[in-house]
């Protein structure tokens, strides 16, 4: 931005020249006085001021601004008369005041001294030696020829006093002149400071808008860069838009070609959609009756293994414990060779009380008993479940299924049905198996239209008492309020009344109800067991499932079940105050295993009464050891020889009911 230039700068452009003019020294001609000197004094006072006047330079400037410079208007004529005296006369003559005003500063050029007007040149003679005493009338000449050069110098100085003279006249009139414009300039020159005044003001005010201006600058700069960089991204971003519209109108040419070749297809798709769906139709159907057809086989299978199986499995020696002799326990071979699962046991008893007739010790006695599966104690928990796992399927297909854990204290029971420690997945029993396995079957199921929810429910029978193992809060340890109810008038479902029934769909939420009931079930110090199980604990399952396309239902219970040990009154009795409860437990605990067993013979041998009632297990489980129910007791057994009587207590009775037969099942369906 060029900036207006200021009047008071035009003023003193004007000024300067002026005032240089002004304050340049004068030739005025010598005051009077000096001239009355003789000619020898003149042409003395005269020859330093030629000197001076030949060594100066161009006239000193003065700046008009500064208050001290003395006005031009008080020079007096004495004061002309001295510069005259100090400074030679100017040869030329001096322009006029009015035009100095519009004229530059001309450096002042030492005036020449005027020669003599016409005269030649004096040159002055050689002077001659000094003449003797005697010779007058030389002497007379050289005084005479003094007295004319003397004359001659006097002309000569005389017009040079009127040309001085001359000059002083006009320099004269030239400083009125000049004090005259002095004075208005003095007048216009405080007019221009006041104007000056003024323009500072205004440009004071001036600079700080500027710098508001440059301040808005600034910002709108800053705004403008940040515009730019927006509208270099946004072209940016219109170039990518432009190529992707161009992409899109090619995709859309091509699109557009191919839907006129696609709608032909359509037609043949449609028709071709409706031959798919009428053979989906049909091979949905072929896989429904193939499922059926699955679930009959898989029932027939199972009524082939029987619908009361017994599983034999002996516990291995835990530390600290004696290992038995070699040939108390034998596993003989399947019909099928060592290949084949062992079916068979042999248990060898000695009796120190009976003897020979020549009084040495009898031969231990062989003890031999057969079962659908015997299980040594190396065998795994895996392997235990492989053998029930078709079993459990049955239960998702609509029979009711029962197993049984039985056995003494400590052969083994619990470990078989809730597994060992938690976090160890070798060690998972058969509970938490069968309810992954069945997860995994119903989710494989829901693939072809099935849909199945799953209710748990986990009681314990303590002396002919229910209660429920996942009771929770103030409702913990009042388990003398629930009652085995029917589920509703004419309902064959039997029911716990104030006992938790939970939904589970995950094996999460069952090792959860799991751990809550093995804190929450009655155990007790025996002296077969640390820490003897004095209660059956009965895990019940209720499958329903349902096909909506089809209309179809159907639901079963499964019921795992951990009996409590089956040891007789003088074995499993404590010392201690507590005797009289220990007795009642274990009178509870065997007379509701023999209620088990008459149900059982009962139901093998069709008599028209079974006595259910007799029991509140057998009560409970009604539904799932009738005819429709498929059944499996496990028999477990210790290794040890001190154990051996309740070992073959526990096998025979085993044995009876491996020889028991029920009808053939069918399933519940709706």
């Amino acid at each position: 931005m060029e900036r207006q230039r200021s009047p008071l700068t035009e003023v003193k452009a004007n000024i300067a020249p002026k005032t240089r003019l002004i304050k340049a020294p004068s030739r005025l001609p010598l005051s009077g006085s000096r001239l009355k000197r003789g000619p020898e004094q003149m042409e003395t006072a005269l020859e330093p001021a030629k000197k001076r006047t030949r060594g100066l330079g161009p006239a000193p400037k003065m700046d008009t601004l500064r208050p001290r410079a003395p006005a031009l208007g008080t020079v007096s004529q004495s004061q002309g008369q001295t510069a005259a005296q100090r400074f030679p006369r100017k040869t030329g003559p001096c322009p006029p005041a009015t035009a100095l005003k519009n004229q530059r500063p001309v450096p002042t050029v030492p005036a020449q001294k005027p020669a003599a007007s016409t005269a030649p040149p004096v040159v002055a003679a050689k002077k001659p030696s000094k003449r003797p005493g005697w010779d007058l009338k030389g002497q007379l000449c050289d005084l005479n020829a003094e007295l004319k050069r003397c004359r001659e110098k006097v002309q000569t100085l005389g017009q040079e006093n009127q040309q001085l003279r001359d000059q002083l006249r006009e320099s004269q009139q030239q400083a009125s002149a000049l004090g005259v414009e002095r004075h208005s300039l003095e007048g216009e020159l405080a007019r221009v400071q006041a104007q000056a005044e003024q323009d500072q003001q205004e440009l004071g005010s001036l600079r700080a808008r500027v710098l508001q201006l440059e301040e808005q600058l600034g910002t709108q700069e800053v705004l403008v860069h940040v515009l730019q960089k927006e509208q270099l991204e946004l072209q940016e971003e219109r170039k990518t838009l432009t190529s992707r519209l161009e992409q899109q109108e090619r995709r859309l040419q091509a699109s557009e070609a191919a839907l006129s070749s696609s709608q032909a297809e359509v037609a043949s798709l449609r028709q071709e959609t409706t031959a798919q769906a009428a053979l989906l139709t049909e091979r949905g159907d072929r896989l429904h009756g193939l499922e059926m057809e699955r679930r009959r086989l898989h029932n027939q299978l199972q009524e082939l293994k029987g619908n009361i199986r017994v599983f034999c499995r002996v516990r291995p020696v835990l530390a600290g414990e004696p290992n038995p002799s070699p040939g108390f326990l034998l596993f003989p071979p399947g019909p099928g060779g060592p290949s084949d699962v062992p079916t068979r046991l042999s248990l060898s008893r000695s009796d120190d009380r009976r003897g020979t007739l020549t009084g040495a010790p009898a031969p231990p006695s062989r003890h031999d008993f057969s079962f659908d599966r015997v299980f040594p104690p190396e065998s795994r928990q895996e392997e235990v479940f492989e053998e029930i796992a078709m079993l459990v399927q049955s239960a998702l297909d609509g029979y009711p299924v029962c197993i049984f854990a039985y056995g003494q204290t400590g052969s083994g029971k619990t470990f078989t049905m809730e597994g060992g420690p938690a976090g160890d997945p070798q060690l998972e029993g058969l509970i938490p198996r069968a309810l992954r396995h069945l997860f995994s079957v119903a989710e494989e199921m829901s693939g072809q239209g099935w849909t199945y929810s799953f209710v748990a429910s986990y009681v314990e029978i303590y002396n002919e008492t229910v209660r429920d193992l996942l009771a929770t809060g103030s409702r913990k340890g009042q388990g003398g309020e629930c009652e085995i109810r029917r589920a509703g008038p004419g309902s064959e479902e039997l029911t716990v009344t104030n006992a938790r029934y939970v939904p589970v769909s995950c094996e999460r939420e069952v090792r959860a109800l799991l751990q809550l009931a093995h804190q929450n079930r009655a155990v007790a110090r025996t002296a077969q067991n640390e820490r003897s199980s004095r209660s059956h604990s009965v895990f019940q399952l209720q499958i329903s499932g349902e096909h909506a396309a089809r209309g179809l239902q159907c639901g079963a219970p499964l019921n795992l079940v951990d009996l409590a040990g089956s040891e007789r009154l003088d074995s499993s009795l404590t010392l201690g105050p507590g005797e009289r409860d220990r007795l009642r437990e274990t009178q509870a605990i065997n007379s509701s295993l023999s209620t088990l067993g008459l149900v059982i013979m009962a139901l093998s041998n069709k008599e028209p009464h079974v006595p259910y009632r007799n029991s509140k297990l057998t009560y409970l489980l009604q539904n799932s050891l009738g005819g429709s129910a498929k059944m499996l007791m496990f028999v477990n057994i210790s290794p040890l020889e001190d154990n051996v009587s309740e070992s073959l207590n526990s096998l025979r009775f085993a044995s009876k009911v491996n020889q028991c037969v029920i009808g053939t099942a069918q399933a519940n369906k709706k």
